[in-house]
């Protein structure tokens, strides 16, 4: 599955480049053609295609956490890639073959774009898939005692939940810029744990079992 996902951003990255070039010369013409001075002819292209680089990879980041994207970043791809098509069809030959032909690479592209992004997305459907099913079957499960009895714990288990609450506040104190949590694999990073762990933190927290003060801001 790595690996066709691999050929796949790679396929991307060459049409993204041959768009890039294509697109340049097109919207270059265009902004000369209607009346444009040469900087700004330049800097225009640049613009445009730099907020279709930056809105692809706001979702490809999204997407490897499993969300779809902000509404923000989805409509500056549209905008981006809508703008850019019709510069393509603006300044080709006035007929429709001359059309879909200046149009192809933009339009190979949108479409290629979307596919790696339905990979993603079915890659991250996967994993968490698997990861419910391994959180079901931990070997350490979650005491349901009242946290507050911490005090009368031993010092090995009140460590264990005061490492466990510190995980969970990170996560809350670290969301995706979309709101989202944290991966389990990034929370268990930062605390040299295994990526079990950390699926294990976030689950738990998310259910209210880290809650004291904390569980609050998670909603």
């Amino acid at each position: 599955m790595r690996r066709i996902q691999r050929t796949t951003i790679t396929g991307v990255l060459v049409l993204a480049a041959i768009a890039a070039v294509v697109s340049f010369r097109h919207m270059h013409a265009l902004c000369l053609r209607h009346g444009e001075d040469h900087l700004a002819a330049v800097l225009i292209p640049l613009a445009v295609d730099g907020a279709i680089v930056v809105a692809s990879m706001s979702i490809l980041l999204a997407n490897r956490f499993g969300c779809r994207g902000g509404l923000l970043a989805r409509t500056m791809l549209l905008v981006g890639s809508l703008a850019s098509l019709g510069a393509n069809i603006a300044v080709a030959e006035p007929s429709l073959i001359g059309r879909i032909i200046a149009a192809w690479p933009s339009a190979a592209l949108i479409g290629s774009y979307e596919l790696l992004m339905s990979q993603i997305r079915r890659a991250s459907a996967q994993e968490s898939a698997v990861v419910q099913g391994e959180v079901a079957r931990d070997p350490e499960p979650v005491r349901d005692h009242d946290h507050d009895s911490l005090e009368q714990a031993g010092p090995d288990e009140l460590g264990r939940e005061d490492l466990r609450r510190t995980a969970w506040r990170w996560a809350l104190a670290n969301r995706l810029p979309d709101g989202a949590l944290p991966s389990g694999r990034v929370i268990a990073e930062q605390f040299a744990r295994s990526a079990r762990w950390g699926r294990w933190i976030k689950r738990i927290g998310l259910e209210g079992k880290l809650a004291g003060r904390d569980h609050s801001t998670a909603a």
